[in-house]
């Protein structure tokens, strides 16, 4: 079988990342980035839709450790089909975690390849580069792009907002 033909790698040093799949399509991310990786059990439904359609990706929160995460469903926030997610990533340093439908394991990468002109739109925020996995070529995610600063604040004020409201 012929190794797939990839851009020039980003000089990095080698990285393990974490496999894991949406609605059939397998993605990376840097182990580095996931706090922990568990079931979907302990969350609590919480939506913003029709506020800002950006964040209708964002279903549920979870409380850990006094810390609340906002919980995006990867596949919407991937533009994929509705998936059966079973596995949550926790993210550290950051108050996200995201649904997926399974993880594998974890591996270690020697490069992360540029994106090609075809990644044109939203997708060039969503990923830091492409990696080879045996050979399979994979998109390695970047962290920040599920939800971002000014919509972690906004949140944090709606979530606020309801608690208070759910006081009086």
């Amino acid at each position: 079988m012929k190794r797939p033909v990839l851009p020039a790698a980003q000089p990095e040093s080698r990285e393990s990342v974490i496999i894991f799949f949406v609605a059939g399509h397998k993605f990376l991310i840097s182990a580095s980035a996931v706090k922990e990786i568990r079931g979907t059990e302990g969350m609590t439904p919480f939506t913003m839709a029709g506020v800002l359609r950006r964040l209708e990706k964002l279903q549920y929160t979870l409380e850990r450790q006094g810390i609340t995460y906002f919980v995006i469903d990867a596949a919407r926030h991937f533009s994929l089909p509705a998936s059966r997610p079973s596995r949550l990533l926790v993210f550290r340093n950051s108050p996200v975690a995201i649904l997926a439908d399974t993880t594998d394991r974890m591996v270690e990468i020697s490069a992360i390849h540029g994106l090609p002109e075809a990644f044109s739109h939203e997708e060039r925020e969503w990923y830091r580069g492409l990696a080879l996995i045996g050979q399979e070529v994979a998109p390695v995610v970047n962290p920040g792009a599920f939800l971002g600063r000014l919509e972690q604040e906004v949140l944090r004020d709606e979530l606020e907002r309801l608690r208070g409201a759910t006081t009086l």
